[in-house]
This record gives C-alpha cells, sequence and structure tokens, in this order.
C-alpha cells in the first residue's frame, strides 16, 4: 500500500511541475507582448514626435511642395519598425494561443488521469475491504480450529483417564418384549402420544366395521364400501372393504356367495389430544387398571402404540407393565400418522 501511495504522489507531482512550467511560458510570453506593445507605442509616439519637428521647422504646405527624400526615408524606416513590431506583437499572440490551447489539452489529459486514478483508488479500496473481511473469517476458523485442537487434546485426556480407571459394573434390565412370535392369547392396546396414554378399543371397533358390513353382503353391488364406525372411547374406525361374489355348488344346487375382505382400516382419535398423563394413569382407578383388571398376565399382551415424542415415557411403561407381569408390544408409529392397517390384517377383524 505505501509503494502504491509513493507512485500516486509523484505523479500527482510531475503533472503540477509541468503546469508549472506552462504557467512560467505564459507569463514569459505575455511580458514579451507587452514590452513589444510598449517598444511600438514609443515609436510610434516618435514618429509623431519627429513629424512635428518637421513641420515647425519646414512650414511647407504639402500640396504645394513634395516629401523630401530624407523624410520620405525616416517615414519607410518607422513604418518598417512599425511593421515588425506588429509581426513580433502577432507572433507572439499566435504562440500565446498555441500555449493556451497545449495547457487545456494537458488539461483534460490530467483530468482523465485523474478519473481513472480516482476510480483505481476506488477499486482498491473495494479489494481491501474484501480482503479484511476474508482476513477477518480466516481468523475466526483459525481460533475455531484452535479451540477444536483444544477440546479433542481435553477429550483425549479424559478418555486416558477414564481407560485408566477399572470399569465400574453396570446392571442393565432386560424387559421382555414379545417381538420374536406372534401374539397369543388376549391383546389390549394402548396409544402413547405426546406423553398422554389412552385406551385403543380396537376389538370393539373392528367387531362394529364387522356389524357394518353384515347388511352389504345381502345386496348383489359388489366392489369398495367405504365407511366408518365409531366413536368408541374417543376413536373412529374408517375402513375400506372389497365385496365379491362367485358361483358355487353345494349339494348339486347352484347358489351365490359373498364374500368381504378389508382393504385399508385406519383408526384414528376424534379429537387430539387424547390420553391422560402417564403418572395419573399409573393410579389406582386410573383407564389403566380398568383395563388391565381380571386379565391374566400369563395369556394377555399388552399392545402399545409409541410416537417418536413419547418413546422415554414408554420405556417407564413397560417397566411398569413388566412389574404388573405383561409382556410388551411396542409399535413404533409415524408422527403424523394413524393406526393403519393395509397389509397383513390383525387377526380381530375375522374373529
Amino acid at each position: 500500500m505505501s509503494g502504491s501511495k509513493r507512485n500516486r504522489t509523484a505523479f500527482e507531482l510531475g503533472h503540477d511541475a509541468f503546469l508549472d512550467i506552462i504557467a512560467n511560458l505564459v507569463g514569459v510570453l505575455i511580458i514579451l507582448v507587452v514590452v513589444l506593445g510598449t517598444q511600438s507605442s514609443k515609436v510610434i509616439e516618435e514618429i509623431k514626435e519627429q513629424s512635428n519637428l518637421e513641420n515647425e521647422f519646414v512650414q511647407v504646405d504639402p500640396s504645394e511642395s513634395p516629401a523630401s527624400e530624407h523624410q520620405l526615408e525616416t517615414l519607410a524606416s518607422y513604418s518598417m519598425r512599425a511593421a515588425s513590431a506588429q509581426s513580433d506583437s502577432d507572433r507572439l499572440e499566435a504562440t500565446v494561443k498555441r500555449f493556451d490551447r497545449q495547457i487545456e489539452t494537458r488539461q483534460q489529459q490530467r483530468d482523465a488521469m485523474l478519473d481513472l486514478l480516482t476510480e483505481a483508488k476506488a477499486a482498491w479500496e473495494a479489494e481491501q475491504v474484501k480482503f479484511d473481511k476474508q482476513a477477518t473469517q480466516l481468523a475466526k476458523r483459525n481460533r475455531e480450529y484452535d479451540e477444536m485442537i483444544k477440546r479433542m487434546n481435553e477429550l483425549q485426556g479424559e478418555r486416558e483417564r477414564i481407560e485408566g480407571q477399572e470399569a465400574p459394573v453396570v446392571a442393565v434390565q432386560h424387559l421382555p418384549t414379545p417381538m420374536a412370535k406372534k401374539a397369543f392369547g388376549d391383546e389390549v392396546y394402548f396409544r402413547l402420544k405426546g406423553n398422554l396414554l389412552s385406551v385403543v378399543p380396537q376389538v370393539a371397533l373392528f367387531k362394529s366395521v364387522r356389524d357394518a358390513c353384515v347388511p352389504d353382503l345381502r345386496t348383489s353391488r359388489t366392489g369398495l364400501i367405504k365407511s366408518a364406525v365409531g366413536p368408541i372411547r374417543g376413536y373412529v374406525c374408517r375402513f375400506v372393504m372389497n365385496k365379491e361374489q362367485e358361483m358355487i355348488r353345494i349339494n348339486g344346487q347352484v347358489g351365490i356367495r359373498a364374500t368381504i375382505e378389508p382393504v385399508r382400516l385406519s383408526i384414528e382419535p376424534l379429537e387430539e389430544p387424547i390420553g391422560q398423563p402417564l403418572d395419573e394413569m399409573m393410579l389406582e382407578g386410573s383407564d389403566l387398571h380398568v383395563e388391565l383388571a381380571g386379565r391374566d398376565p400369563a395369556t394377555t399382551t399388552v399392545v402399545v402404540y409409541v410416537y417418536p415424542d413419547s418413546f422415554a415415557e414408554f420405556r417407564r411403561l413397560k417397566e411398569y407393565f413388566y412389574s404388573r407381569g405383561f409382556a410388551t408390544d411396542g409399535k413404533p408409529m409415524q408422527m403424523d400418522g394413524g393406526i393403519t392397517f393395509a397389509e397383513g390384517m390383525p387377526d380381530t377383524i375375522a374373529q
């Protein structure tokens, strides 16, 4: 940056010195014009004085007596000197005008150079700002790198310290889950979402679906049947069934058999949120206790539909069921999805 500043200063001083020289030349030319003008004025005054003197000494009527040879020579001499002075004056005036044009041209060139210099300075300042930003970012990254190195060294030291210690024995409690085999006996269903537990009346809803499809068996219509049942304990079941008919022969007689197969079932709460906090559901007299009352833990499986925001609470719930002797089958659900059955329909729909 210092080198650029010295070059710019030398450039500006060079132009200023050139303009000073031009101004001095113009001043000298003006002085010469003034001097020549003064000399011309003196020559004219001398010619007038000489003429007056001759007129005083020689009282001759010009119309009657011609000028003498001496007078003509004197007049010719003064005329030549006056013409020479006028020529010099014209030449100097032309020279002054030429220098004025040169000065104007140099001034325009100087202005153009100053404009270029201004643009170059602005570009340099912009690049300087950009460079400063990059330098700031680089310094920030260097600090982050140093902090990461420091943190890594601390973690390495902590690791070496832990490895040098005797590892404590941690007891891990195993809670059996009937995931490797099909659920047996009775099933009771719950939904855990938003840390709220609610009873899902899945068996009752499926029975209502079967009852709703019975009238369709007596009609000749085939194809998809779409409807919904409920609410039961705050839940509804939307279903899609497919009805088909086929010709059958029984004891030599031909008849028509109608079948209805489930295509899609979806259990959803009538309103959100639904259920009670887990601590309240674990108290005596809650819906959870009522639902488990009278069920045999050896033949009953607890099925819990668990949503991602309640995985931590599901661990507590599973420990609770385990303490009561019930095996728990957890079914992870999508956060915005309902309890749907499209493939592998539950057996309860056919009971």
